[in-house]
């Protein structure tokens, strides 16, 4: 399958900066390209990749499941049906946006910088039959240390879902040598009222060939090893596997979430009326309840700076620049690929060393609706979607 081409996330006039109003009627903008992005600054151009999606959908008598299973489930009452993606993603970043003043009263104005997003989601747990199932446009932004409340600079991800959600997560970034410490995630769902308990179903069991989940029969995937009961309990499995044969030198670390932990705050999920249900019975127990409402997101975003040995082959000044794609451990994941044009003759094969940067990333969406809290896990791999140049240092 090709792959997918995106515009830039937001087409922005070349003439157009952010900055404050002056109140002199002979103003002229003099502003530079605003404060630093800090961690944000990686975010800049195209990446993609692959990835794995869970989500456990409502499965309502009134619209039971379009796709007949090819083995009828256990006698009802069926509540949800799980439904996991094999994915193709792309995330595009337009440039940042410079000063964005923020008014203050308590505290003193504010600047603010950001870049926005565009990302979009296939399926392609069937190569031929590719299905768009997520589309993204968003903000990331940077704020800088403040008094009013005491917080240290932050990170903020502002995003609109079109099934009716917008998410305003904030949280914190870290930077480490060498490869990032990835945890497990759990998508068992659990009772909404305390004491939470886990509700683990037959679909989170590979080897359930009748169980109510999309694809049924995960069989043909286990012996290809693109979905395995190691990803059904632990999604980030494939994010470890990804890394493991990687020479990492550096990591940042992005957690944002709709709910911070103190001493931060701030943030939210916000629905339509539908996800919501009827609003007298969200505290209601099942059948009672909302349709499907997002009640929380956690997302974890690794940057990571990669080491590449690639081999160059005999080349002359004047060639056709090469484009060279680095090795990878994983069959299928995504890979870098590198311009190659020596300024030099290469008389014999050469190695050389450069680098690329890798986005990773694991979100949680905890979704409410009969009486159960569901984990809507993400995760995926991404690359610089166009060939890196290599840069004269390599050569030297």
């Amino acid at each position: 399958m090709s792959e997918t081409k995106l515009e830039s996330a937001v087409s922005v006039p070349s003439e157009f900066r952010y900055g404050e109003v002056s109140s002199l009627t002979s103003y002229k903008n003099t502003s530079s390209s605003g404060p630093s992005l800090g961690p944000l600054a990686a975010f800049t151009g195209t990446f993609s990749g692959r990835g794995f999606n869970t989500i456990f959908r409502p499965e309502s008598a009134a619209t039971p499941t379009a796709l007949p299973l090819p083995v009828p489930p256990p006698p009802p009452p069926h509540d949800n049906i799980l439904e996991l993606n094999l994915t193709s993603e792309t995330l595009s970043f337009s440039k940042s946006l410079g000063s964005v003043p923020n008014r203050g009263m308590v505290q003193g104005d504010v600047f603010l910088n950001g870049v926005p997003y565009l990302q979009t989601i296939s399926d392609i747990t069937i190569p031929s039959q590719p299905t768009g199932i997520h589309l993204e446009p968003g903000l990331w932004m940077i704020v800088p240390k403040t008094t009013d409340p005491a917080e240290g600079p932050t990170v903020v991800r502002m995003a609109s879902i079109p099934h009716g959600t917008t998410v305003m997560a904030q949280g914190i970034s870290s930077k480490i040598s060498g490869k990032p410490t990835i945890p497990p995630v759990d998508i068992t769902p659990f009772r909404t009222a305390a004491p939470n308990t886990k509700i683990l179903f037959a679909s989170q069991t590979a080897a359930t060939d009748n169980a109510p989940r999309i694809p049924q029969n995960l069989g043909p995937f286990v012996a290809a090893g693109t979905i395995t009961q190691a990803m059904l309990t632990d999604p980030n499995t494939l994010l470890r596997n990804h890394l493991a044969s990687q020479n990492i030198t550096s990591t940042t670390t992005i957690f944002v979430s709709t709910s911070p932990a103190a001493p931060l705050f701030g943030g939210g999920a916000d629905n339509i009326a539908f996800l919501l249900g009827d609003a007298a019975a969200l505290t209601n127990p099942a059948p009672a309840g909302p349709n499907a409402q997002t009640l929380k997101m956690n997302a974890t975003f690794w940057i990571e700076t990669v080491e590449h040995v690639i081999e160059v082959p005999i080349f002359k000044p004047g060639q056709p620049p090469l484009t060279i794609y680095a090795e990878t451990g994983d069959a299928g994941q995504p890979v870098a690929k590198f311009l190659v044009n020596p300024p030099i003759e290469i008389a014999a094969p050469r190695k050389i060393t450069v680098q690329s940067t890798q986005i990773q990333y694991s979100q949680e969406v905890f979704l409410n609706f009969n009486g159960l809290t569901w984990p809507h896990v993400s995760v995926a791999t991404l690359v610089p979607s166009e060939p890196l140049p290599v840069p004269p240092s390599a050569w030297t």
